[in-house]
């Protein structure tokens, strides 16, 4: 389990980025169609919420390939391999 988990962290970290990016890009289409049926005040608080998701996804995507990077330079080598 703990061989994996830096791998688990990357995989979750590089998707919830391109989650969180695209969702970004579409912030001003989902405004413009909520401010159409006078529900553009519930988004607002939005552009503030998704470049911190960006940052902690990015975050989580550099802890995993650290946990990885540590992992295999911990794992002993067999020289006669």
């Amino acid at each position: 389990m703990k061989n994996e988990s830096g791998n688990k962290l990357v995989k979750v970290g590089i998707i919830g980025t391109i989650t969180a990016i695209s969702a970004c890009c579409a912030i001003p289409v989902l405004l413009i169609l909520l401010g159409a049926i006078g529900l553009g005040t519930l988004t607002g608080y939005l552009e503030y919420i998704l470049p911190s998701i960006v940052v902690i996804f990015i975050l989580i995507t550099a802890y995993g390939f650290w946990l990885k990077q540590k992992r295999d330079h911990d794992v002993p080598h067999d020289p006669h391999k």
